[in-house]
């Protein structure tokens, strides 16, 4: 007869301490992939307020920014260069500035139209630090892409 080896039992608890911590983990994954959080009305308006109040102060810097004449006038290089820099930035800045205030307790309607609307904003600004034209069919779309994106949520926040 074999006898058992000490060995032997340390190596069966061993490989059931295993498969239990195994099984743990598996309940503990698949629990936390189902769970859902819920918000209150009062957390659900919180995050639309603010979340519109972002989306305002960045459809105001873009228009304000997209929209200005070199100071010294149509002759001065420099300064539409600094223009053409500020329009980008309040493009790339807004759009990271969006997503990064985008709260989970906001609505999902309006939550995916702020999405949309600032990776629009970060693309247009990419775009065009790569010098492309408004004129560009593609830069086109992304315009229209994102005017309409912005329509979206001026009337979700309205």
């Amino acid at each position: 007869m074999t006898e058992r080896s000490p060995r032997n039992g340390l190596l069966y608890a061993t490989l059931v301490v295993a498969v239990l911590a195994l099984a743990v983990a598996v309940v503990a994954l698949i629990r936390s992939a189902d769970a859902t959080p819920e918000y209150t009305e009062a957390e659900r308006g919180a995050a639309r307020d603010a979340t519109c109040a972002a989306f305002g102060t960045v459809r105001t810097g873009v228009a304000t920014n997209t929209n200005l004449d070199p100071p010294g006038g149509s002759d001065d290089i420099a300064g539409a260069l600094a223009v053409a820099a500020n329009a980008r930035v309040a493009l790339y800045d807004g759009g990271q500035y969006l997503l990064a205030r985008l709260d989970p307790a906001t609505p999902g309607e309006l939550a995916e139209q702020i999405r949309t609307f600032g990776n629009h904003l970060m693309d247009i600004g990419a775009a065009a630090t790569a010098g492309v034209p408004n004129t560009d069919p593609v830069q086109a779309g992304r315009l229209e892409q994102a005017e309409a994106a912005g329509n979206a949520i001026a009337g979700l926040c309205s």
